[in-house]
């Protein structure tokens, strides 16, 4: 089954369906009578040497009152995606890069960029073969569009750059001539068009909130697998404190809840405790706030993936070519920041509770294990986690606040979203680990509570519980815990 590129709504779910099942992607005819239109309007245009064109017939940035001669304008496109492949640091991870290529193409599909089909169809080519170019995190101010980022993605177009392709790096050159693919003869406003846009940005909020989404389900599985072992009391889920405070996420937080402890013979036993700590009793307002913060951050990203995010922006209907700010990662830059803050407090109370769990509280045995003091137990993962979850708090120092003037002070004001785009992915990151960890302690504490109760949780709880048993034994003495770490973050997974 194929994707087909169209003006249609391109929803967070699609997205992931393409992803999972590795979907072809092509235009849609209406996509290429868009483009062609617009490129030849623009070709038209160009034909009226007394108007100046921003980025079309002109330099770039603070350049952008040299004119440029007419035979030099492919040349111009060329350097500028030659010159601005500027980036630093770590590349990034493949399955964001297949996402830049993807969304790339999405917002150069609607006509207003003034591209050559071909440019587009091969960002496509890429896509549909796994020719992933290498990009680097470091390099974007998210304001005049991920310029150093987007140039890396664009270098092999005009055959320059690397690619992973089958595992290998290899010079994109290479490559196209085991396609037969030649390198593009970028026209005018080409290069601007590929290297002004926030794709960097989106498809790292994209792969984020994609994350968000399932590891905001494990928060709610891990954390009733907790509240059973820690012999929690099901009082603060019911549905009539949420119907007071009516916040989406919360209600829906204390819903599941329900139903996943829904037959649980642990649940429902008498408890000699009236209350439980915050980390238990608050689950329906802080994992509730994640989910809501969540969605916002859907609405605001999908929006963004269904625009034309480059600049001059072309009006063939119109009949103008305005030069104005769509590339400007504010819009994103800020709803990153506060998705990054939203994931460290999912980790945040993830760690409070696995503390609970070794504390020795509640019958069970002080960090797990049945002889303590000879055995550590579960007391390091705690540190483990609380390192985490520090150093998560220091990456949502809210990289949107910052401003750097940059071109000779004509991009006075950018938004830094690409710091917040690859700070999000680091949060989410740890909070995964975080929550794996929680898994870990849970199911061993959950072990205890079957013995001293002799009562077990509810069927679906349980089958979670059994299968994790199929990976991560019960621990009785001390060993090697890093790779049982590992082994629940796979679970997870």
């Amino acid at each position: 089954m194929k994707h087909i590129i169209s003006k249609e709504h391109l929803s967070l779910g699609e997205v992931k369906a393409i992803l999972d099942n590795r979907r072809k992607v092509e235009l849609s005819p209406e996509a290429v009578a868009a483009i062609e239109k617009c490129r030849g309007y623009l070709d038209t245009k160009m034909k009226d040497p007394e108007k100046p064109l921003y980025g079309i017939t002109t330099g770039f940035g603070s350049l952008c009152n040299v004119t440029i001669l007419a035979d030099e304008l492919s040349q111009l496109q060329h350097n500028l995606v030659m010159s601005h492949a500027c980036g630093a640091g770590e590349t990034v991870r493949p399955d964001i890069v297949r996402l830049m290529l993807l969304l790339k193409a999405q917002s150069l599909s609607y006509g207003h960029s003034g591209v050559q089909v071909v440019t587009v169809q091969r960002l496509l080519d890429m896509f549909n073969n796994d020719i992933l170019p290498i990009v680097y995190q470091q390099g974007s101010l998210g304001a005049s569009g991920d310029l150093a980022p987007l140039a890396h993605l664009s270098l092999p177009l005009i055959g320059m750059g690397e690619v992973l392709y089958k595992g290998k790096v290899r010079p994109s050159a290479e490559v196209w001539k085991e396609f037969g693919w030649e390198p593009i003869t970028l026209q005018s406003k080409e290069g601007l068009a590929l290297l002004n846009g926030t794709q960097f940005m989106s498809a790292h909020a994209v792969w984020s909130l994609l994350q968000c989404h399932r590891l905001s389900e494990w928060a709610d599985k891990i954390g009733a697998l907790s509240l059973e072992a820690y012999d929690g009391r099901i009082e603060p889920f019911l549905p009539l404190t949420h119907q007071l405070r009516p916040h989406r996420g919360q209600i829906e937080t204390g819903e599941r809840f329900c139903r996943l402890l829904e037959g649980s013979g642990l649940i429902h036993m008498n408890k000699e405790h009236i209350q439980d700590p915050y980390s238990f009793r608050c689950i329906p307002q802080v994992h509730g706030a994640v989910k809501d913060n969540i969605y916002y951050v859907e609405s605001v990203i999908e929006n963004e993936i269904n625009s034309a995010t480059d600049n001059p922006n072309i009006f063939p209907e119109e009949d103008m070519i305005i030069s104005a700010g769509n590339f400007h990662g504010e819009p994103i830059a800020i709803p990153m920041d506060a998705l990054a803050i939203a994931m460290s407090e999912l980790a945040n109370i993830s760690e409070r509770r696995i503390y609970r769990l070794i504390s020795g509280q509640r019958e069970l045995p002080r960090f797990l294990v049945a002889n303590p003091g000879l055995n550590s137990g579960f007391m390091i993962p705690q540190y483990t986690a609380a390192s985490i979850v520090s150093q998560n708090k220091g990456l949502c120092w809210p990289a949107s606040v910052d401003s750097i003037p940059s071109s000779q002070g004509q991009e006075d004001h950018v938004s830094m979203g690409a710091n917040a785009a690859t700070k999000l992915v680091r949060v989410v990151d740890n909070c995964e680990k975080v929550l794996a960890i929680e898994l870990l302690n849970a199911a061993q504490a959950l072990d205890f509570r079957h013995e001293l109760s002799g009562r077990r949780s509810s069927d679906v709880l349980e089958e979670i519980f059994s299968d994790f048993r199929k990976v991560v034994p019960f621990i009785r003495d001390d060993v090697y815990m890093h790779p049982l770490i590992e082994a629940s973050i796979t679970f997870i997974r």
